[in-house]
């Protein structure tokens, strides 16, 4: 197959995004002459939409990040362009986040280290424990093999029923509260859209068992953050492990801050260094895909929001 060298615009000041189109075999060129676009600007959507409107030869946009909920919101539409973005680029480096997160709640590590003086603390196992996983992504499937030596029982909720990785079972989400009661573990890894936002709320935490944790690695708005904190603070679950929050960034003083059964990391599961490389990664794989004429990763689905 004949490979061509693709044009490419860089819209960002992410010098990774313009060395991973070089080292896929691309061009970087003004937008004006380019036929594909490497968009790694979260800051401003709405001048993406502006911008492909003004310039339909452009055949290939990608996306930054994994979620586009924010792009969705700001009126991007399909208009028979392909559209890429980098979810599956980090799912391993967030699964092992997730799992980092769950053992510091069941091990009450965040309680021990705000600690300043010596007292006993409970200790959950994750051995042989019922798990459910909301969401059947390629967080989920890793998250899935990472679980595995721990011998937990893992069941995932997601769109679609297919079986992920070697999950004991996948239902839908309609099915949520089913996986819910017995689990000593729920984690969030999962697209934003509008039939998933506040998939959490106050009848699912409710449902979960009372020395549950709660892992959020996905997006703040999964959860509705007003019935997690009375739920934290009643102690209706025994925690919440949040990578990401609604608000983001959660603001100074908020009570999630100073919930002892409460571990927040700001975002960091998929704001690293090591995420912007894999994020680089994937530029470089889809531009020398784009130029040999194969199948793009990380297709995007505007119709369903990810």
């Amino acid at each position: 197959m004949s490979r061509s060298e693709p044009r490419v615009a860089v819209v960002t000041d992410w010098p990774l995004a313009a060395d991973a189109v070089v080292a896929g075999g691309g061009r970087v060129v003004p937008v004006e002459d380019a036929e594909a676009l490497v968009w790694v600007d979260w800051s401003a959507p709405d001048r993406l939409a502006a911008l492909l409107e003004k310039y339909p030869h452009i055949r290939w946009v990608h996306l930054p990040g994994a979620g586009i909920e924010s792009f969705l919101g700001a009126g991007l539409q399909s208009d028979g362009r392909l559209m890429t973005c980098s979810k599956g680029a980090h799912s391993s480096l967030v699964a092992e986040h997730a799992l980092a997160l769950a053992l510091a709640g069941l091990h009450s590590i965040g309680t021990s280290a705000r600690a300043s003086s010596w007292a006993p603390t409970r200790v959950s196992a994750l051995v042989d424990q019922a798990v459910t996983i909301v969401g059947g992504g390629g967080i989920a499937t890793a998250l899935v093999g990472f679980l595995a030596p721990l011998r937990a029982r893992v069941t995932v909720v997601g769109r679609h029923p297919q079986p992920v990785g070697g999950g004991l079972g996948t239902l839908t989400t309609a099915a949520l509260h089913e996986a819910l009661p017995e689990a000593r573990l729920v984690v969030l890894a999962l697209a934003l859209t509008p039939e998933t936002r506040h998939i959490i709320g106050a009848a699912e935490l409710d449902a979960m068992h009372e020395r549950a944790w709660l892992v959020n690695v996905s997006r703040g708005g999964h959860v509705d953050t007003d019935s997690l904190v009375d739920a934290l603070e009643r102690k209706v679950i025994a925690g919440a492990a949040l990578d990401v929050t609604d608000p983001e960034p959660l603001p100074d003083g908020h009570r999630l801050w100073s919930l002892p059964n409460c571990i927040i990391t700001p975002h960091d599961a998929g704001s690293s260094g090591a995420v912007m490389a894999l994020l680089a990664d994937r530029v470089r794989d889809n531009v020398a895909r784009f130029g040999a004429g194969e199948p793009l990763l990380g297709l995007v689905d505007l119709e369903a929001g990810y």
